[in-house]
């Protein structure tokens, strides 16, 4: 699967780009490069990325939703969402495509509104729900066959923050979001 930013982007991609009004994202490999530490007592540590970070409020400025949908459940994802102040966090899911169909409801954004950005076979499921399923860059051969766009940064390295400055700026916002950190 090319990447669309290695060619034109058909009119129909950039209709879909448009649409977009929510994002959910999976954890490890996308919002992280997928690593886990275990510390003593049980502690768990994650990697994320502050350009992806830097992404998500941008997209959260721009009034649109964002969610976090992942199989597993951790205090450090919890922290990072509550430094976001996400409404949406999705933890230890099974059925990933249930849980976004639920975001769906939740936010009231029809799922063919909804950006998913994944990067293992768990995530296909969701990924085939999404009005646009976006797989990372190093994503697993089965989750970039699911997606329709496949990021040029790998997971935990800005891949967030790729999708979600190529769907502003389809959608004419990015200099309006951005605006601030000018004046």
């Amino acid at each position: 699967m090319p990447h669309w930013q290695d060619k034109n982007p058909t009119e129909e991609q950039f209709k879909t780009l448009r649409s977009i009004k929510a994002i959910a994202v999976d954890i490890d490999g996308v919002m992280t490069d997928g690593g886990i530490i275990y510390g003593t007592a049980g502690m768990e540590l994650k990697r994320f990325d502050c350009k992806d970070g830097l992404g998500v409020r941008l997209w959260l400025k721009a009034g649109y939703d964002f969610a976090v949908i992942t199989g597993r459940e951790s205090v450090a994802v919890s922290e990072r969402a509550q430094d976001f102040g996400l409404k949406y966090v999705y933890q230890k899911c099974g059925d990933k495509a249930e849980v976004l169909k639920r975001f769906s409801l939740d936010c009231g954004v029809p799922l063919n509104e909804i950006c998913v950005i994944g990067d293992d076979i768990i995530d296909i499921p969701m990924l085939r729900e999404a009005g646009l399923p976006v797989a990372v860059g190093d994503a697993s051969m089965e989750a970039k066959a699911a997606a329709q766009l496949i990021t040029l940064k790998e997971g935990g390295r800005g891949a967030v923050r790729e999708v979600i400055e190529y769907i502003l700026k389809s959608q004419s916002l990015w200099e309006k979001v951005i605006a601030d950190y000018y004046a």
